[in-house]
This record gives C-alpha cells, structure tokens and sequence, in this order.
C-alpha cells in the first residue's frame, strides 16, 4: 500500500475506529497520530479495482504499475469488461501481459459482463458472502477478496491473515520481530474488533520509511 491510496474523504466511521484503537491499543496509540493526515479511500469502479488487484498480484509496485499502463495502453483508460473481451487474451499478450494474468482478466470481464457477480448487491450483502461471490473468478483468493472489502467497500472490521505487511507490522510491533503465526495475529486483533480494517491501514503505515516509534 502507498500514498497514492490516501484521498480526501474519510470512511464515515474513521474517526470513531481511531478513538476507540487509540483507547485499546498501545502500540497503536503511538503509531496513529504520526499519520494523521492519512486514511482509507475508495479504489474506483469494482471492475477496475479487481482488474488492477489481478495484474498487481505477487510482483513489486514498480512492475504492477508497468502492467496496468500496459493494460490500459490496450484496452482503454476507464476498462470495461467490453472492452477487455473484446481485445481477447492474445491481444493482451500482445502487449506484454503474461499468460495467466491474461487469463485471469478475461474470466473476471467474463463474470461482469455475464453477469456472473453481482456489484450492485455487495454493498448490501455482508463481507464473506462478497468474499464467496468474489473467490468464484479465476485469480481472486481470499487476500485479493480481502483487499477488496478494504478498498473498494471500505468495510471497517476486514482482518486480512494472508498479508505479509500486517503480519509483518504484527511482529515488528508486537513480537520484537519474532515470527507470528496467524493464530497470534488474531489474538492481537481481537483488541481491535469493530474496526481491524483501520487498525490494518495504520499498521500498513507503520513500515514506511519515514515512520519510527519512541
């Protein structure tokens, strides 16, 4: 996660979560006024941001950013699953995409202009039944799911277990930097409940460079 995913509007319930973690949780207590100008955004439409969460998944930002400007180069600015369908795996290939990840666009297109998924009904549908919908497409795990619930839904109480940077912020923070296994990650969350997708953002914070605690 990085700056870019700071905007303007908070999450109506931000300001509410950050009291609350800042009451229960003492490491959270020092690392949540050093970013205190930063919060949660929504990523763009839910085609886009699942799009970008597929191309992005397993390499560095740098080359995530490459892909997607390739992508679009392609397809369009503002991708639609139309527009995606149309130009087909061996155009994306074409443009330097790699197999699997072309693939994997062309069945998330699939699902959206099939109408396999249903976006317009996730907002009301609670976190693990969008989880389901979501894992259902070729190249959507869980974490991608998760992140999805977090950026895209903005849902406050996401506790993303496969994600090496909250677990690594988790052992730098909590552990001394001893390994943490999922079990003691929860335990430490539990602390954090209604509101550990916030607890999760400024954890994310924390391991930028510029961060330290005293």
């Amino acid at each position: 996660m990085s700056s870019a995913d700071i905007a303007i509007a908070k999450p109506d319930y931000w300001e509410e979560a950050v009291a609350h973690l800042m009451r229960r949780d003492r490491i959270l207590k020092k690392i949540i006024p050093q970013h205190s100008e930063t919060w949660l955004t929504s990523r763009g439409s839910p085609f886009i941001t699942l799009a970008r969460a597929i191309l992005g998944q397993q390499i560095s930002n740098k080359a995530a950013d490459t892909l997607w400007q390739r992508f679009v180069d392609t397809v369009g600015k503002r991708p639609t699953p139309s527009s995606v369908l149309t130009v087909g795996v061996q155009g994306l290939r074409q443009a330097g995409l790699p197999q699997r990840k072309c693939e994997y666009v062309q069945d998330l297109a699939a699902h959206f202009g099939e109408r396999r998924v249903h976006p317009e009904k996730w907002a009301a549908m609670d976190d693990e039944s969008v989880v389901s919908e979501l894992v259902a497409i070729r190249g959507i795990g869980r974490w991608t799911a998760e992140m999805f619930l977090i950026f895209h839904l903005q849902r406050p109480d996401v506790l993303p277990l496969d994600d090496l940077g909250l677990l690594k912020a988790i052992s730098l923070h909590y552990f001394s930097g001893e390994p943490v296994s999922r079990f003691e990650a929860r335990e430490v969350s539990s602390a954090w409940q209604p509101w550990r997708t916030v607890a999760t953002w400024y954890l994310w914070r924390s391991l930028e460079p510029h961060t330290a605690l005293n």
